[in-house]
């Protein structure tokens, strides 16, 4: 049996969750320390160090002169994708657009009678760093991932979109991935992947700018580059395996519950797959399903490592119990597979995403509905949210004063400025109150 149902209220069950609740888990020191020396290497070394670390681990052959993809590659990227992929990039992008175009935020003002102006402005960061993962040496080419990250950099109003994603052996990059990022609008794609590509972006060298935002995911090594590096710039996350908790009560379908497991499961053996449901025979049958379903899959190998490792099926007392911990574990995405999920929502509390009902897969999410897919993990849902337009805003609060307006407030002002031992504050409001 891949997976050993238990009850939330036993020894076993308990454990269980409290290991779910404590999933947080930050770099291991050698993959840390790794990261740091890339780093110190390409901020020293520049392009001579990009290049060093993409032809040991990617492209042996790689020159500085192919660093940047051509002309002649972006042009040529069309000729070698077909008609029904173009379509549904249209329709993507077109879901996608829509939706975060309602994220954007306004400027705004206010003013008081006495000339007092204040308000917040807000603009895009200068440019920003979208990482492209390779996708298993480029034969798995993440489209959805530039879409995800350019197209909500592009509604902000970044000026510069820099594409960084590993090449292959030969040097080349996935047409499918130069096509969707020429539909959004991006022309600056890099070959450098890892930490070094990250690095790269930070700091900048000859050939691949510096940025002001990094977004996009990776593995350990491209997230742990973006947790160092984010002192000096701003990253979307800190983000770990991808995982997926299913609730499901007596409507929920096995065969669509073991589905969605393995959805999740099959993307790193790391990935989190759960279950927790009100119903004892589901639990009992989703692992004979889990392992129907294996057969059909590519990836049942990584798939069977995740569930065996990482996969729980939670049997809950009631629907309140299962929403509890749905909630106290945070996770990135959340089915309802229940009768009335609608009805649920209010009660969700913390959640990357939310798929509600018997047809929404969490793939639905990944490609084609629109919201983002990069989301966070390890239960920092509890206080982050997914990427979105926001990701490459900043505000600027703005202050203006009439001369009435800062005798009104001068006292005021600099009670709290002496009472904090700030006495060149004080002054610098007598100063100017001297005329009156």
């Amino acid at each position: 049996m891949l997976i050993k149902p238990l009850n939330t209220r036993s020894p076993e069950g308990e454990k269980c969750l409290q290991s779910l609740l404590s999933r947080f888990q930050p770099a291991e020191n050698n993959c840390r320390d790794l990261v740091t020396d890339i780093i110190e290497q390409v901020k020293s070394r520049g392009d001579e160090a990009v290049l060093e670390y993409t032809r040991k681990f990617d492209a042996p052959n790689l020159t500085v002169e192919n660093l940047k993809v051509s002309t002649a590659e972006l042009k040529e990227a069309y000729e070698l994708v077909d008609d029904a992929f173009l379509a549904t990039l249209a329709k993507a992008i077109e879901r996608i657009q829509i939706f975060h175009e309602r994220e954007m935020e306004d400027s705004w003002m206010q003013t008081r009678d006495n000339g007092t102006i204040v308000g917040r402005m807000v603009r895009p960061v200068d440019a920003a760093g979208l990482y492209v993962p390779g996708g298993q040496g480029g034969s798995t080419p993440l489209v959805s991932s530039v879409l995800m990250n350019g197209i909500p950099a592009g509604i902000a109003g970044v000026e510069q979109r820099v594409m960084l994603t590993p090449p292959n052996k030969e040097g080349k990059v996935s047409p499918h991935l130069l096509v969707a990022a020429q539909e959004i609008g991006i022309v600056d794609i890099f070959k450098a992947g890892s930490a070094w590509g990250i690095a790269a972006l930070a700091y900048g060298t000859d050939s691949i700018p510096a940025v002001d935002a990094i977004v996009g995911p990776g593995n350990q090594f491209v997230t742990e580059a973006k947790s160092q590096v984010s002192g000096m710039l701003r990253i979307d996350m800190i983000a770990g395996p991808s995982e997926v908790l299913i609730v499901a009560d007596e409507s929920a379908r096995v065969a669509h519950v073991a589905a969605d497991m393995l959805a999740q499961a099959e993307h790193d053996p790391m990935a989190l797959a759960v279950v927790v449901t009100t119903e004892e025979q589901l639990a009992r049958d989703v692992p004979a399903e889990l392992e129907r379903q294996l057969k059909n899959l590519n990836r049942s190998e990584i798939a069977i490592k995740a569930l065996q490792d990482r996969g729980v099926i939670l049997i809950a007392e009631d629907l309140e119990e299962a929403i509890n911990i749905a909630n106290d574990i945070a996770i990135e995405h959340l089915e309802l597979m229940v009768n009335d999920p609608w009805g649920i929502l209010p009660q969700i509390r913390h959640a990357g995403a939310i798929f509600l009902g018997h047809h929404t897969p969490e793939a639905a999410g990944d490609y084609i509905a629109g919201p983002n897919h990069v989301l966070p993990t390890m239960g920092t849902a509890r206080y982050s949210s997914a990427l979105g337009v926001e990701t490459f805003l900043k505000k600027s609060s703005i202050i203006s004063y009439s001369k009435q307006a800062l005798e009104e407030d001068g006292d005021d002002i600099r009670l709290l400025a002496n009472l904090e031992g700030l006495t060149a504050h004080a002054a610098s409001v007598t100063e100017r109150l001297k005329d009156r």
